[in-house]
Order: C-alpha cells, then sequence, then structure tokens
C-alpha cells in the first residue's frame, strides 16, 4: 500500500451496518422529515437520533422497529423511562403494530407479538436479557450520560451483541462535548477510550480532565453527523415547520424568576473556620443543600402564591430534595407524587394520570419524571421549587409541557434563594452552551445532508506543506517525518535518539499525518512500518538508534475489566523494530514519581489498596529502547566508524559506574525517628537517600519512617518521598530530573507547552553515549527540538523533523539560540 493511500484511509466515518428498504415501504402516517430520519437510521444500522422535543422520536423508533421485522424478522425492544409506555402503546396502533410491555425473560417467551417495551430500571437490574432481541432502541437516552455509572457501565455491556441499536433523545450532552462519545460506544461505532484519545487534548495534572483540541473540533462534529442526526426544525432536513411554532414563545420558553431573600446574618463559618461577609450556596454541596433547607418556607410561600393566581390551571411542580416533598404535601394536600420508593406500577400510573388530565397538581422530581413523559396536553405551567447545576434534568423538565401538541402559552417559574444567584448564572450559561452545539450540529447537516458523500471537512487535514531551515550545525525540517525520511541519504546518521508517540495515546496536529491519529496499536505500528525501513537505512553500520517509549495504561472502565491494567507498548516496539532489522542490545528503565503518576492517573490509589491489594498494581516507568543497525564487518561487531573515547576522556570510574552499575554514597547515616520533626522533607529525603545507597536495604525501616513522617504531617500527598535510589546502575535512571525540558523556557516565554519533551539529561546521556563529536544525531518526531538542541551543544551536527508547525517554530528559535552560543568566539578567543 502506498503511503497516501493509507493516510486516506484514517479518515473516519461511522460503519454502516444496516438495511437498504424503499422509501415507499414507510407508513405514511409519518411526516416527510420523520421518513427521512427512518431511512438514514436503517441505513446505518446503529445511529443516535436527537431529535429535539415532538418531533415524533416515539414514532420514529417504532417504525424502524417494524420495517426492521419487515427485512430481518426477530424480536425487538424499545426501553425506556417511566411513565411514557402508554405514549408508546397508542402511536403502535396508528401504523399497525401491537407492543407489548414486559418485565422479566420470562414475558419474552410468552409474548404473541415482536414489538416490545420496557423500562431501564427493569434492564439495568438483570430482569431482562437483551440478547433475546434482534435491535434495541433507547428512548431519552440520557441515562447513558453518567460515564462510570452502573446504568452506563451495565448497559454498555449488555448490548455488544445486539445487532441494530438505537439511541433517541432531545438534549444529548449539552455542555459537556466529550459525553457525546459515550452514545458512540453504546452504538458500536467507536471505542469510548479511544474517541477520547482522538479529538480530546488531557490535562497531565489531572485525570478524566478532557477538553476538546481546537483543531479537532470541525473534525469531531463531522464525525459526529456520520453515525448523529441534530434536527430542531424541520426546516433543518428542508422541509416546512409549520404546526411545528410554539405559540407565544420567545425563545421557545416563558421564564419567570422569583429570588427569595435570606438572612445574611444567620451565617455559620465552614469547616475551615472560615466566616463569609455574605452567603453564598455555590461554595460547596453542603451549603447549597443548607440554603434549600433554610429558604424552603419562603419558597412553598412562593409556590402557593403563584398556583393561587392560577386556580384554575394545572401545575407540574419539580424539586429535589423529600423535605421539599413533604412540604409540598402539607400545603397542598391535593397533590399527587411521584418519587423513587414508590412501587414501579403505582409511580407509572400516577404519571400517565396527570398526562391525561385525572389529576391537577404532580410534585415529582426531574430525575423520576424528567425525561419522556408527555404533559402537554392537559398542562402547561411549571414550578421549579428550586435550583441545581444539572441542566440536563433542567432542559428536560422543561420540555415535558413545551413541545408539540402544546396549545397554550407554557410558564415556567423558577423560584430560588437569593444566595443561589450564581447557580443560576452557571445554568444559564451552560443554557447557551446548548444552544451553540445545537447550532453547529445543525449547520453540518444542512452542510452535508443525509448521504455523508461530503466530507471535506474531513479531508483537508490531510497533508502538510515543507519547511525547512538548515545552517552549519543543524537541519530542522517542518514536515511528515515518512516522507522527510524517503529523502535523506543512506548510511549518513550515527545515531536517531526520539520519543515515539506512544500509539493512539496522544495527538500533536490536526492532520492525519500525525502518528497519533490511529485507531489502536496495529493501526500505529503500520504507519510505523513505513517509517522504521527509512530508519534502518539512514543509520550508518554500527549506528544506534534510542527509542524512548512508555507501556501504556488501560483503564477498567474503557476495557470492561473493572480495574487498569498495563499495554505492554514497550515490548510491542521492540518486535517491531526486530522486524524491520534492527538489533535490540539493552534496555534502560527510568523511574517515575509514583504519587504523581497517582494524582494523574487514579489507579494507585491508597484508599483502593486498602480495599483490596490484589487490584493494585505498581509505577509505570519509562524506558529508553536500544537498537543497533549491524556493522558491515560482524566479526567483533564494530561500527564501520568506531565511537572512539580516550582514557583520558572516558575515565576509569566512569566506566566502572557505566559498566559495573555501581555509585558511592556519602557515608552519612541515616536521620534517627527523634531527629525527623526537626528538618524540612528536601533535607529528610536527601538523607533518606544517601543512607539507603549505602547500606543494606530495610523494608521495615522504610515503612517505620514513612509512618513518623506522616504523623508529624509531613508526608506530602502530591509527590513521592522516601525514595529508594538502591544500586545506580548503568540500565536504571532513578535519577532524572524531570523539570529540565524545553517546556521551562516554553513556560517562561508564555508559550504552548509539549505534551512529553524528551528531559535533557536523557538526551545528554545517549548522546555522549552513542555518537562522536560532529556526527549527526537526529529525530523524526522532534517535538520543541530537544535532541538537535542538545546535539548542537554537545558539538554534533542535529537533524529533526517535527509535524507540528507550532512547535517546529518554537524548536527554530532554541536550534539558533543554541548555534550562536556554539559560534559565537569568546573573550579569550578575540583577544
Amino acid at each position: 500500500m502506498e503511503y497516501k493511500n493509507f493516510l486516506e484511509q484514517k479518515i473516519i466515518t461511522a460503519p454502516k451496518t444496516g438495511i437498504e428498504i424503499k422509501r415507499s415501504d414507510i407508513s405514511d402516517v409519518l411526516f416527510e422529515f420523520q421518513k427521512d430520519i427512518v431511512l438514514w437510521s436503517l441505513n446505518g444500522g446503529s445511529r443516535a437520533i436527537f431529535a429535539s422535543f415532538g418531533l415524533g422520536k416515539t414514532l420514529i423508533q417504532l417504525e424502524i422497529m417494524r420495517l426492521l421485522n419487515i427485512y430481518s424478522s426477530g424480536k425487538t425492544l424499545i426501553i425506556m423511562p417511566l411513565g411514557v409506555r402508554q405514549e408508546f402503546k397508542e402511536m403502535s396502533e396508528m401504523i399497525g403494530i401491537e407492543v407489548e410491555y414486559i418485565k422479566t425473560n420470562e414475558d419474552i417467551l410468552n409474548s404473541k407479538t415482536n414489538f416490545l417495551i420496557t423500562n431501564y430500571e427493569r434492564v439495568r437490574d438483570g430482569n431482562i436479557d437483551v440478547n433475546l432481541f434482534i435491535a434495541v432502541s433507547l428512548d431519552e437516552a440520557s441515562v447513558l450520560r453518567s460515564y462510570g455509572s452502573k446504568t452506563y457501565q451495565t448497559f454498555l455491556d449488555k448490548f455488544k451483541k445486539v445487532k441494530f441499536r438505537f439511541v433517541a433523545t432531545a438534549t444529548p450532552s449539552p455542555n459537556k462535548y466529550k459525553e457525546l462519545i459515550h452514545y458512540a460506544g453504546f452504538l458500536g461505532v467507536m471505542d469510548t477510550g479511544q474517541a477520547l484519545t482522538r479529538f480530546f487534548k488531557r490535562d497531565s495534572t489531572k485525570a478524566n480532565h478532557l477538553t476538546l483540541h481546537p483543531h479537532k473540533e470541525t473534525e469531531f462534529w463531522t464525525w459526529m453527523s456520520t453515525w448523529a442526526l441534530f434536527v430542531q426544525h424541520p426546516s433543518d432536513l428542508g422541509y416546512s415547520d409549520k404546526g411545528y411554532d410554539l405559540p407565544g414563545l420567545v425563545e421557545g420558553i416563558n421564564l419567570f424568576y422569583h429570588e427569595i431573600p435570606i438572612d445574611h446574618n444567620n451565617r455559620t463559618p465552614d469547616k475551615d473556620g472560615t466566616q463569609y461577609i455574605f452567603k453564598d450556596a455555590v461554595m460547596s454541596l453542603p451549603a447549597a443543600a443548607k440554603e434549600k433547607r433554610d429558604t424552603l418556607p419562603g419558597r412553598i410561600e412562593k409556590m402557593m402564591e403563584i398556583i393561587n393566581d392560577n386556580k384554575g390551571d394545572h401545575f407540574l411542580l419539580w424539586h429535589d430534595l423529600e423535605v421539599e416533598r413533604h412540604a409540598i404535601r402539607k400545603a397542598l394536600p391535593e397533590s399527587t407524587f411521584a418519587f423513587g420508593s414508590q412501587n414501579i406500577d403505582k409511580r407509572e400510573q400516577i404519571i400517565i394520570d396527570f398526562s391525561k388530565g385525572k389529576s391537577k397538581y404532580l410534585a415529582t422530581k426531574p430525575s423520576i419524571s424528567g425525561s419522556g413523559s408527555n404533559f402537554q396536553h392537559f398542562c402547561h405551567k411549571a414550578i421549579f421549587l428550586g435550583i441545581g447545576y444539572k441542566f440536563n434534568d433542567f432542559i428536560q423538565s422543561i420540555h415535558r409541557i413545551v413541545r408539540f401538541g402544546q396549545l397554550e402559552t407554557p410558564e415556567i417559574h423558577v423560584i430560588y434563594a437569593e444566595s443561589e444567584r450564581e447557580i443560576l448564572k452557571v445554568l444559564k450559561n451552560k443554557w447557551k452552551n446548548h444552544k451553540e452545539l445545537v447550532k453547529n450540529m445543525t449547520k453540518i447537516i444542512k452542510e452535508n445532508g443525509l448521504s455523508h458523500t461530503n466530507l471535506t471537512g474531513l479531508k483537508r487535514n490531510l497533508g502538510i506543506e515543507r519547511n525547512e531551515v538548515k545552517s552549519k550545525k543543524f537541519t530542522w525540517v517542518n514536515n511528515d517525518s515518512v516522507d522527510e525520511w524517503k529523502t535523506l541519504k543512506s548510511d549518513s546518521i550515527r545515531l536517531i535518539h526520539t520519543s515515539i508517540p506512544f500509539s493512539n495515546h496522544y495527538e500533536y496536529t490536526p492532520t492525519y499525518n500525525d502518528f497519533g491519529h490511529t485507531t489502536d496499536n496495529d493501526h500505529f505500528f503500520k504507519q510505523m512500518d513505513f517509517l522504521t525501513p527509512e530508519l534502518l537505512r539512514t543509520l550508518v553500520p554500527g549506528g544506534v538508534a534510542a527509542i524512548h517509549v512508555k507501556d501504556r495504561i488501560l483503564f477498567g472502565n474503557a476495557t470492561g475489566d473493572g480495574m487498569p491494567t498495563l499495554d505492554p507498548f514497550s515490548d510491542m516496539t521492540v518486535f517491531h523494530f526486530l522486524k524491520h532489522g534492527f538489533r535490540y542490545f539493552g534496555r534502560i528503565t527510568i523511574e517515575t514519581d509514583v504519587v504523581r503518576e497517582n494524582n494523574q492517573t487514579y489507579r494507585l490509589g491508597w484508599t483502593e489498596q486498602t480495599k483490596d491489594g490484589s487490584k493494585m498494581g505498581v509505577g509505570c516507568p519509562e524506558y529508553i529502547l536500544l537498537f543497533r543497525k549491524l556493522p558491515t564487518d560482524t566479526t567483533k561487531a564494530y561500527a564501520d566508524v568506531p565511537i572512539n573515547k580516550t582514557k583520558q576522556d572516558y575515565t576509569r570510574g566512569q566506566w566502572q559506574i557505566d559498566a559495573r552499575a555501581k555509585w558511592n554514597s556519602s557515608g552519612d547515616r541515616f536521620l534517627t525517628n527523634d531527629e525527623l520533626k526537626y528538618f524540612d522533607i528536601k533535607t529528610i529525603n536527601k538523607k533518606f537517600t544517601h543512607y539507603f545507597s549505602d547500606n543494606v536495604y530495610d523494608y521495615k525501616k522504610h515503612v517505620e519512617t514513612a509512618n513518623k513522617l506522616d504523623k508529624l504531617d509531613k508526608l506530602p500527598a502530591t509527590f513521592e518521598t522516601l525514595k529508594i535510589k538502591g544500586r545506580n546502575q548503568d540500565i536504571l535512571w532513578h535519577n532524572v530530573n524531570r523539570m529540565l525540558t524545553l517546556n521551562g523556557s516554553q513556560s517562561r516565554k508564555n508559550l504552548n507547552m509539549h505534551i512529553c519533551p524528551l528531559q535533557f539529561d536523557i538526551v545528554e546521556r545517549i548522546i555522549n553515549r552513542f555518537s562522536n563529536k560532529g556526527d549527526i544525531v537526529a529525530d523524526p518526531f522532534g517535538g520543541l527540538g530537544t535532541v538537535p538542541y542538545k546535539a548542537v551543544k554537545m558539538g554534533r551536527i542535529g537533524y529533526g523533523c517535527e509535524l507540528n508547525a507550532e512547535s517546529w517554530f518554537d524548536g527554530l528559535q532554541y536550534l539558533r539560540s543554541a548555534e550562536i552560543d556554539i559560534l559565537s568566539p569568546t573573550l579569550f578567543e578575540m583577544t
């Protein structure tokens, strides 16, 4: 395969696993825009229908299941929130099918129809085996939103074998874009972990804190449009909006905000003893809960004032706390209530009765009745007795009455405490973000249509314009390393030292040429297959390739193992280089700080270890893998041009450290426990290291010291202390200074930081060991130019290639600076 063809195959679209049907087969009950959605969904096979409130998701899902039965016979299942099944039964009659509600597997076997419906609770709790169905659709699929929750984890595993999968909701991930990929994971479009890596940048200081790469935004939305259909109005698909314009609404909703004043004199200090001038519920969740309790009488009074001013109207009363439910019951005894501890069937009947106008007031929580229910036929007014941060619950609850079929002007009353102004502000901001998301997706749908044959937004990310700066001491190229290395002369480079991309762990650029833009390890090494033979060809006979790698952490929520495991990426790299003719002759281990690592990954937690020590692994070190191109003469295997050192330059002492792995310590004794409390942690660490470097290691002494420091409040939670260096070996580097990188200069200049720059002392040791002055030292993944920069500083010729134009430009400044330092004459030379 040509390299260009390989890159073109990286353009990702959702796989099509569906069936082709005729438009004439679709029931005439559906509107034309609904028929478009049905055709698109069935053609894809596993798709998301993100259609706005009242656009007929119920009817669309039922029609999809009816047509699947015609083309692929078998039982189908639609899973929905409580209180919605009556809607599905009524709609099913319109298209001539009979649906049956099931509770258990026995119900499935005894069912007389292929069209079955149930609630999420039945499936989540194991009452129903979903593998008995050829197709499943999740109505109001926002139950999958809580990544890591019992519902999401259970559903993700349960449905993997179901051939046709669909989700339908009106509010997909309104504010956290990354949550949209959880739907992709359920549908089998893309592995969740892979999608997180593909589109989101990581925060190296905090696990699970991911934001969408700015340069990946267009690709992300275009990729989503291949498997998720966002429709806010029929006009988004080219049809008239007649009949879908709700009456009298501004921004879709008439909102009334009611602020309840609070007593600022009634303030209590927080847990740290801090006394604030004004009460503010946004300070903490306990503070917010307390404000809700303290302001409950005032909020109930305002609720009753609104109801009494509208005596003839039905009202939805939304609340969050049980104490609020009891207060509503006391103030408005004629209310009906739907709550979590009720019998499921009883709760569902109460919801259905309100939807049919049989009861005047329904008090319930957004988490109970906020999704799926249609209350617009007999109710057009709702009161929120309080507010919170959960925008999805808020917007879903509003649209129980603000939807197609509403003949009155809806009124939404929001009651909040004065101290909750900031919470209200956050809620409004989330609403704004939601509108922006919808705007982005509808724009792409209008541009590309539903066929997705026009994906130019993805294709223009292919390729790069080459730039080169060449001087006496370095050559620095902005290009794809595969294309660049093909142009280099054979047998021309003494040392290749690089940190290869860690498979699909990071992406550095918006182009498909990026090696990090791969689906998995196999895909990554297929791209490396184009580069590695060129690395071997360009090395001089006897030259060395020193490859920096790290094993990758696989998180249990992505693998389904429930615990973190390790991907042996370093071993895979070894076998890859062996496959292409390199000789493997060593591995240098670089220790890492396990406490800092745990702060980034949460996989080595102390609390988890106390619960079950069998699941906790160990720190994940970095490695330098050493490969060599065989020399022409393999009798003694000296390089064609050996790396010669005089014994004056390469002393016996240095040789012993390299060859015998023995470093001498200062001989200082370690501090006693009584002495520990008088010294700072920096001094303690230094003494501890020296002591155990020169004495037999004592595990009990190590633990005893750590416990003593903990009691003295001197055991930090942010970095590892009392490190055991052990014997300093050529194959084990524990004293690498991770602060010494070009990122230090980037930070001081307020420039973009590189994701994983090489440390200076790693590069210096490798260059000193495996090259002579005047040799060419090269890096195909140059980053900020650390390797060629250090090569110039150490009297070599630096050669580097970097794909990211911004990093390349920054690296150029460092290389020019290094060259000026080398070529500028000293004062002695001038005189």
